[in-house]
């Protein structure tokens, strides 16, 4: 059953906590989708992705690209590499019922924007309204502490 991940970013921003999770996420043999719901943002994590974490390589596509990678970026609701995970940024949304089509789903909000606190909570309203298990987790002295927990 797909498991939804809502992570509170109030202490680093996106770039920096993104990679680190992907990197994770390959590790277990993952593939991943990132879809934004920004396409200059899309485009700047694409460089980014390049070279951070600088003491590895995290393969990637860009929509556009010729061949799907294992981490997949896009500003549309696709799956071409297979990934059984979607991260969500920047604003990007998904139905629970395509949520459901993953093993795994992330969304990342920004803790300082009211509006993407606003749209999480409405997102996890439609989460937990469809019986999909949902995790909150905030950061809290630099590390994630989970903060609620939705059985499904």
């Amino acid at each position: 059953m797909t498991e939804v991940r809502f992570y509170h970013l109030t202490q680093s921003p996106l770039e920096q906590t993104l990679p680190g999770l992907l990197a994770k996420s390959l590790e277990r043999g993952w593939k991943v989708v990132v879809q934004s719901g920004d396409e200059a943002r899309l485009r700047f994590l694409d460089t980014h992705l390049w070279t951070s974490p600088e003491d590895s390589f995290l393969p990637h596509g860009l929509e556009g690209d010729g061949a799907a990678q294992p981490i997949w970026l896009t500003t549309r609701a696709e799956n071409p590499n297979g990934a059984g995970v979607l991260m969500l940024i920047d604003g990007a949304r998904a139905e629970p019922a395509r949520m459901a089509g993953f093993d795994l789903v992330t969304l990342f909000f920004d803790g300082g924007d009211e509006a993407a606190v606003a749209q999480a909570r409405q997102d996890w309203q439609a989460v937990t309204q469809a019986d999909l298990p949902a995790v909150y987790w905030a950061q809290e002295n630099g590390a994630w502490v989970q903060k609620a927990k939705s059985g499904g």
